[in-house]
């Protein structure tokens, strides 16, 4: 909500607000006043996942005293909808800037109201913190950070007792208590005679993570058949940086190479404009390395170890990545081929998707006889479904376009650890076969039909971005287009009328076309974008998302 960004600073600066940061108000005032208004204009959301936002001083900015008001209402729900004497929660944090400082306010603040307190010894993935929430019987988890985004941002994801992100109704009833919390006297730092323990985690529950996850191994022999296989792993100067090595390690690929520059946990991401796999130039090191190690696959990681991107060799001996819908699509397939195998596949199982991702999933569920779901973007909605399907049905596996992929229960969140697994280990199963990676996605497109996505965004920042893209939305509800590169328009679906779509209201378009093909618009819930996700199948494909891309962009 909008307010007047004057006052709010003047607040900040006649507030109890440290010296430091007083100053840095001033300093933005006088140096950046556009900027200054950004970070006064209202204060940083804290949405249906929690916090992310650029850092610095301000009502709209990732600083300790944002975290600490958010953490103060989070406490605050909990408290009031608990009465277990030891009420638990979980707290990691990546490598970014200030994460470490982030994470242990939230630490001082649960434990002032009485909260008891694990908390990692170091850089951890997501994947881990969901992990140990489940496995310590905490009510909630705290991780500390922006996942792929660029340098100056931070985040604070919250999840529930599921391990999975906040989804409805506990997250609109934690941003209530979020929202009461309107000035930082009001956060409780001081430790008194009720407040909770703060433990540390480290090694041990690292070997129950790992030992766990390694148990969804589905083609060992093959492995050991295939251990020399060459394979380069980049964390982006993240948490990946000790798990992922090791379990490819404990899998027994005795190949695996680094890019010594980018282990370097390092906040400023020096290596890269942005730490996000899906940008090719994020994983041009590794593919550099690759080719003078002669490897066979890239692996890469974003930050927090949640998110992860691959490249293989096509037949001509050249490293290519595959897209997010690509690696979902391979690997669910090959699991499913495997589960078959090893009768695994009884008609309950299912897998799930998101609406945004590609309908090539969906075909090979059917071709299994497997349940696929859709569901909104965010893989929080993705582990709603195990949720509710715990007890009565068993998750196979889950991905979305985004480069995030799950495999299993033991994690409710998309898992970089996980995919790699199960990425070299379909590499070893497809050499089984005489077949590399890039040549088993050839064989899925010949059996299923050649489908090709893609995504393209316009980044409007600040207050004027955000109106922008609220007018562009609007404007693309009222007037939807009469066609598709050429093709009539047969459909238009509108997440915001939840009553026809089955799913929670959400600020989605999605056009379909005689072809098949589609168009689906939505503004980034953590960045200032709007994205398109284009979609088309058959051997005219890559022209038509050429087509899309004007259409909707240039």
């Amino acid at each position: 909500m909008a307010q007047d960004y004057n006052e709010a600073a003047r607040k900040w600066l006649e507030g109890d607000f440290d010296p430091e940061t007083r100053i840095k108000v001033i300093e933005l005032r006088n140096s950046d006043p556009a900027g200054f208004e950004d970070a006064f204009y209202k204060n940083l959301d804290f949405g249906t996942g929690g916090l992310r936002g650029l850092m610095g001083v301000g009502t709209n900015r990732m600083n300790k005293y944002t975290v600490g008001m958010a953490t103060q209402g989070l406490a605050n729900y909990i408290l009031k909808h608990t009465t277990d004497d030891d009420v638990k929660v979980c707290i990691s944090y990546d490598s970014r800037n200030n994460s470490k400082l982030f994470a242990r306010i939230t630490a001082d603040v649960l434990s002032a109201n009485g909260i008891h307190v694990f908390i990692f010894d170091n850089i951890r993935p997501t994947p881990e913190l969901s992990y140990a929430i489940r496995k310590t019987g905490a009510i909630a988890g705290v991780m500390v950070t922006a996942s792929h985004n660029p340098k100056e941002y931070n985040g604070y994801k919250v999840y529930w007792s599921d391990g999975a992100q906040i989804v409805r109704p506990v997250d609109k009833e934690i941003i209530e208590e979020v929202r009461k919390v309107s000035d930082p006297s009001m956060v409780k730092f001081e430790k008194g005679e009720s407040c909770g323990e703060v433990e540390l985690m480290g090694k041990a529950m690292d070997e129950s993570y790992i030992s766990d996850i390694l148990s969804l191994s589905l083609s060992p022999e093959a492995r050991s058949r295939h251990s020399d296989l060459k394979i380069v792993y980049s964390p982006l100067h993240g948490c990946g940086v000790r798990i992922i090595p090791e379990c490819l390690r404990r899998l027994g690929f005795t190949n695996v190479y680094h890019v010594p520059a980018q282990d370097v946990s390092d906040g400023d991401f020096p290596t890269v404009e942005s730490p996000n796999p899906e940008e090719p130039a994020a994983m041009k090191m590794a593919i550099e390395m690759a080719d003078s190690k002669g490897a066979d696959i890239v692996m890469a990681s974003d930050p927090d170890a949640d998110r992860l991107g691959i490249a293989v060799r096509d037949d001509e001996g050249r490293m290519v990545q595959f897209n997010g819908n690509q690696t979902a699509s391979m690997l669910t397939y090959y699991i499913l081929t495997r589960w078959k195998e090893l009768g695994r596949l009884d008609g309950t199982k299912y897998c799930v998707k998101t609406i945004v991702t590609t309908q090539l999933i969906a075909d090979i569920c059917k071709s299994f006889g497997v349940k696929c779901y859709d569901v909104l973007t965010g893989f929080k909605w993705i582990e709603e479904i195990v949720r509710l399907n715990e007890g009565k049905a068993e998750f196979i596996c889950g991905g979305e376009e985004s480069y995030g992929f799950n495999v299993g229960e033991f994690v409710r969140d998309k898992d970089a650890p996980v995919a790699c697994i199960m990425v070299a280990e379909c590499a070893a199963w497809a050499a089984d076969q005489g077949l590399t990676l890039f040549q088993l996605m050839q064989r899925i497109y010949k059996e299923y039909g050649y489908r090709k996505e893609s995504m393209v965004y316009l980044v409007r920042k600040g207050k004027s971005g955000a109106e922008e893209i609220a007018r562009l939305m609007e404007e693309m509800r009222a007037n939807p287009p009469a066609d598709l590169a050429g093709s009539p328009l047969v459909r238009t679906v509108d997440y915001n009328e939840p009553e026809k779509t089955g799913l929670p209201k959400s600020n989605v378009l999605q056009y379909f076309d005689e072809e098949g093909d589609v168009v689906t618009v939505r503004p980034s819930g953590t960045e200032p974008k709007i994205k398109f996700y284009f979609g088309a199948t058959g051997d005219s494909a890559d022209e038509k998302l050429r087509r899309f891309e004007k259409q909707f962009i240039v």
